[in-house]
């Protein structure tokens, strides 16, 4: 099982609250042991098994049919958020390594998922530029290297629909974005974006303490 990121909460706390969620199904829960023991040393970027029901929901409660996703890892995100869209809904999911996707193509197919998931490997960035400049975007989900984010941001909300959703993980950063120093150049990208997000009047957000930090951003419109 992956390990739980809200570091303010104890084990017994966590254990509550993943008591309290929907818990894996067979699929997602073979891709999380998959993970863990295919990648030991980097598991910590699959996302907590809290945020995957959550994830889902929000694909449900805004009716999204395109989503785009930056940050595949072993998929799965992609995988919870796929699940939840209609038999006609598309993810577009971006990476730069075959090696940490790998996973993802077995578990997206015996989740019966594959046809509504694209995986692109290249710099997201250009992927993201080679998209529609017009809004058609209705979910993007942000989680892949913090010092890239305000770049991503910046190409995901002109292509954001209005009222379109976009989640951003680890916006915490495991509380190094309270250093004003910048002695961690991760958590100062996440500082430095955290702040650029809060300027921006095109969009209305709010960041949580899930996790390890979610921010919620619907565009204005």
């Amino acid at each position: 099982m992956a390990a739980g990121k809200s570091h303010w909460l104890d084990p017994e706390l966590y254990a509550y609250v993943l008591a309290h969620n929907p818990e894996p199904d067979p699929v997602q829960r073979e891709l999380i042991d998959t993970t863990r023991a295919r990648f030991p040393g980097v598991a910590g970027k699959q996302i907590p098994v809290e945020q995957g029901p959550l994830l889902a929901l929000l694909v449900r409660l805004t009716g999204a049919r395109h989503l785009v996703e930056v940050g595949t890892f072993t998929g799965l995100s992609a995988l919870a958020m796929a699940q939840a869209l209609p038999a006609d809904g598309k993810l577009i999911t971006l990476d730069i390594s075959e090696e940490w996707t790998g996973p993802a193509h077995d578990a997206w197919a015996k989740a019966g998922v594959a046809d509504r998931i694209e995986l692109r490997i290249g710099p997201a960035l250009d992927s993201l530029r080679v998209m529609p400049a017009e809004p058609h975007i209705d979910l993007a989900f942000l989680d892949a290297n913090k010092d890239g984010y305000i770049g991503y941001w910046e190409e995901l909300v002109p292509r954001l629909r209005p009222g379109g959703l976009l989640v951003v993980d680890n916006v915490l950063f495991h509380g190094t974005v309270l250093d004003p120093s910048g002695g961690d150049p991760m958590g100062a990208a996440v500082r430095a974006f955290n702040a650029h997000v809060r300027a921006d009047g095109r969009m209305e957000s709010v960041l949580l303490p899930v996790a390890d930090g979610l921010t919620l951003a619907r565009k204005r419109g």
